[in-house]
């Protein structure tokens, strides 16, 4: 109902502009500068030169499920909870709400929109009142040739008056500059929503950061116990002179370097713990109650894949990069009509006198009535150089609007590869972790009977270690990217209530 309430308020208010631009019409002959066009979306059919696979390869375990790229799938506003993480929505909310930087995004759009609605302004007449009051002494001699009503040389003279002015809007330099604005307000609008995706991104990858590093600290630290009891079995045959001093000091070695490993992940924790914290607009000292495991993330099975050509529609990098663009065509339209005349009407009413009597009575009345035209005429060529920097600012504008867009379309093609190499890799880091983990158990029973000598040992337990962090790297790699995809698309900003609450209905109808 709000919404709605907000809707017609904003249609009515249009309305009273939608007149104001027609009486305009009644003495305008054209508006100048360039009508600004949309730029057509690039004459591509996909993001990577081979041809894509449908899917990606599966790995039987968690985490390891395949993957299936559906065409034009639409994206939920809230594409985060495809992972089915009631801790990650929690913590992804409460960012939205106290994230001082999206706050910020927030006010900025209220800024350029409020902006909008002043100049609007200017299409209607500009209508003042005022009211003096004068005290004043009259010299004897000339009052004596101009006897004053009251009779008295002091009196108090009394004046009111309306004034109303106007600038009509013939070449079109009011529309230009409201067109520039407009474009600058759904800049911010579109920067909004990519904060919006660029928050929930950043909070979504820091969650798979804490997951991953809270998997290797286990791995970790089971390996270290492992390395423990081996030590432990090394010094048992050690006093029975199975074994020599130096092979009990290489697992101690070989214990220590691992245990050196320890420390900088739990740094990473601790620092992605305090980003998460930061994320959601706390102070560190108020750290996050959610805590993070892979365990806890869902792999969704299906991807969205959308066309390229709605890929410039989705991103709100493109769509803010293209109001650029457009803010950039109508400020060329505002030089151009600065160098034109410009065409202004005033009237004055009132009337004034010694008594607040006199104000009312029709003897007492004055009025004018003013109309002119102003012609630039000589300015050192400040008018002309304006419009041509203009121009050039358009041509700065245009050319980044294909840098953003070949940059988008190079972000999609980046996930898309990333996550077909994710289950691959995947793939490999499982079977190389079964392999390593063998070896390590038949190489520890070989040393146990005497048959292998502990260099062996010492050579399987860092290729097995090893193979459980790349395996670990290698699941959280595959939601990391997964995230990156979903962003890479626009992250289904469209489907939001509040972002469509700041839309341009106008606008929102023609999309």
């Amino acid at each position: 109902m709000i919404v709605n309430a907000k809707r017609s308020a904003y249609r009515k208010r249009r309305a009273w502009i939608a007149v104001a631009w027609a009486t305009t019409a009644l003495v305008s002959s054209c508006t100048v500068g360039p009508d600004f066009e949309r730029p057509a979306a690039p004459a591509v059919k996909g993001y990577t030169s081979e041809p894509l696979a449908e899917g990606t390869a599966a790995t039987n375990i968690a985490g390891g499920e395949a993957q299936h790229f559906v065409k034009n799938m639409d994206i939920p506003g809230q594409w985060w909870s495809v992972f089915k993480s009631p801790q990650l929505n929690a913590l992804i909310e409460r960012a939205l709400k106290d994230n001082p930087d999206l706050q910020a995004a927030q006010a900025s759009l209220r800024v350029a929109q409020e902006n909008v609605k002043a100049q609007e302004g200017f299409y209607f007449p500009s209508v003042t009142a005022g009211y003096t009051a004068e005290r004043q002494k009259i010299p004897p001699s000339i009052a004596g040739s101009n006897p004053l009503p009251s009779g008295a040389p002091i009196f108090t003279l009394h004046t009111a008056q309306l004034a109303v002015s106007y600038a009509p809007d013939v070449l079109g330099l009011n529309q230009r500059t409201v067109e520039s604005l407009q474009a600058q307000a759904d800049v911010q609008r579109f920067e909004l929503a990519a904060a919006h995706l660029t928050l929930t991104s950043n909070v979504v990858a820091a969650a798979v950061q804490e997951a991953s590093l809270r998997a290797q600290i286990q791995a970790t630290q089971e390996m270290i116990q492992i390395n423990g009891r081996m030590l432990e079995l090394l010094r048992n045959q050690l006093a029975k002179g199975s074994v020599s001093r130096l092979e009990v000091a290489a697992q101690e070695a070989q214990l220590s370097q691992m245990a050196a490993t320890l420390p900088p992940l739990q740094k990473q924790l601790a620092l992605s713990r305090d980003l998460l914290t930061a994320l959601a607009g706390q102070f560190p000292s108020e750290e996050i109650s959610e805590k993070f495991t892979l365990a806890d993330l869902h792999l969704p099975k299906e991807l969205p894949l959308s066309l390229p050509s709605k890929l410039v529609e989705q991103r709100p990098d493109i769509r803010a990069a293209e109001e650029q663009l457009h803010a950039a065509s109508a400020d060329v339209g505002v030089a151009v009509a600065n160098r034109l005349p410009q065409f202004t009407i005033a009237a004055t009413a009132g009337g004034t006198g010694t008594s607040f009597q006199h104000l009312l009575n029709p003897a007492d009345a004055f009025w004018n009535l003013l109309g002119g035209v102003t012609q630039p005429i000589f300015d050192g060529g400040t008018l002309l150089h304006r419009e041509r920097g203009a121009q050039a600012a358009y041509d700065t504008a245009a050319a980044q609007y294909r840098s953003t867009v070949v940059g988008a379309f190079q972000n999609v093609a980046d996930a898309l590869r990333a996550l077909q190499y994710d289950a691959q890799t995947l793939n490999a880091a499982v079977a190389a972790k079964n392999a390593a983990g063998i070896t390590l158990d038949l190489t520890k029973r070989q040393l146990q009977s005497g048959s292998a000598n502990y260099l062996a040992v010492l050579n399987a337990e860092q290729t097995y270690q090893q193979a459980v962090i790349s395996l670990v790297q290698a699941r959280a790699n595959r939601y990391a990217d997964t995230a990156a995809l979903f962003q890479a698309l626009g992250g289904g900003w469209w489907n939001r209530p509040d972002m469509l609450t700041n839309k341009n209905p106008k606008q929102s109808a023609s999309e």
